[in-house]
This record gives C-alpha cells, sequence and structure tokens, in this order.
C-alpha cells in the first residue's frame, strides 16, 4: 500500500465464548444463528462482496438462512423442521448445510472459528489519502475565513442599522417638536 492512504481494520474482541455451538434451547440456537450471521459478515473478504448494491440483499438472505440452517442442526432439528422455520425448500436447506452454496461455505467456517475460539470482528476502517485528508483543512481553513469575513460584515451592518436607528429616532424628536 502507498504511504499516501491511510487505512486498516478495527478488531473488535467480542467474547463470543457464551456462545453454545451445540445449542439445547431456541435463546441458544437463536444466539448462535445471530453470532453466525455477525461473525460471518464481518469478515473482510465478506464486507467487499455485499458492497455490490445489486447483490446485497441476495447475499444477506442467503447469509440468514444459511446461518440459520447450521444452528437449527448443531440443535438436533431435523432438515423438514429447518426449512418450516425458515420459510425454504428441504433442498435449499440441504445445500446450504452441505456447503454446496458460497454463504453455506463461509458460515461452516465462520462456524468452525468459533468452535476454536478464533473468531474476530474485523471492521474495515475508512481508506483515505493524505492529499484528501489536506485539501479538506485546506477547504476548512478557507471556509472559516469566509465565515470570518460574513460575521465581521454582519457586526458592521448591526452598526450602520444602530446608527440609522439612531437617526430616525432623532428625527422624529425633532419632528414632534415641530
Amino acid at each position: 500500500m502507498s504511504e499516501d492512504v491511510l487505512s486498516g481494520t478495527i478488531t473488535i474482541d467480542v467474547d463470543f465464548s457464551h456462545i453454545s455451538v451445540r445449542p439445547t434451547s431456541r435463546k441458544e440456537t437463536r444466539e448462535l444463528e445471530i453470532a453466525l450471521i455477525i461473525g460471518t459478515l464481518f469478515r473482510p473478504e465478506i464486507i467487499k462482496t455485499v458492497t455490490e448494491p445489486r447483490e446485497f440483499t441476495t447475499w444477506i438472505d442467503s447469509l440468514a438462512i444459511a446461518a440459520g440452517a447450521l444452528a437449527r442442526e448443531k440443535a438436533g432439528y431435523s432438515v423438514g423442521k429447518i426449512a418450516e422455520e425458515l420459510g425454504r425448500t428441504e433442498a435449499t436447506i440441504r445445500r446450504h448445510l452441505s456447503g454446496e452454496t458460497k454463504a453455506g461455505q463461509l458460515v461452516k467456517e465462520t462456524y468452525e472459528m468459533l468452535v476454536r475460539g478464533k473468531l474476530k470482528l474485523e471492521i474495515p476502517a475508512a481508506v483515505i489519502s493524505k492529499d484528501e485528508i489536506e485539501k479538506t483543512k485546506r477547504e476548512i481553513d478557507e471556509l472559516r475565513s469566509e465565515l470570518k469575513l460574513i460575521r465581521d460584515k454582519i457586526s458592521e451592518v448591526k452598526t450602520a442599522l444602530a446608527e440609522a436607528k439612531s437617526s430616525i429616532e432623532k428625527a422624529e424628536e425633532a419632528l414632534e417638536v415641530l
């Protein structure tokens, strides 16, 4: 990466140790499902995939179904029950669980990271060139200068208005005397 680019990732240390990899209740199953969705979604290679607007909704839906299917499978649900709960065909659920779909493969990989205690959330930091930062600083300085000029002009106008008001009041007093 060139020197004029700032980038990186922020690694969030989330404690996934309380997530049961073999859930025994609906609550634990839901927690595993959510951990799989979030853990997969925030993998660096996935973030790049979901930034394509046309692919976003399809990809997120597929990811959510794959995560829900795997969490339920680990809880001992049958393929038929999983399909019923997730509103998909048994064939779709089987494809996700067998890793035939990209979402199914990725969710399985995330599950394995979770099992090994290696699941970390990495969020990409903004990538901004130093030139862009300098340009923005110059624009801010210019805007500050313009703001100062405007404030000075407003102050002058206020002073002129006060003087005009005073002149009008004096003229009114002079007219009352006549």
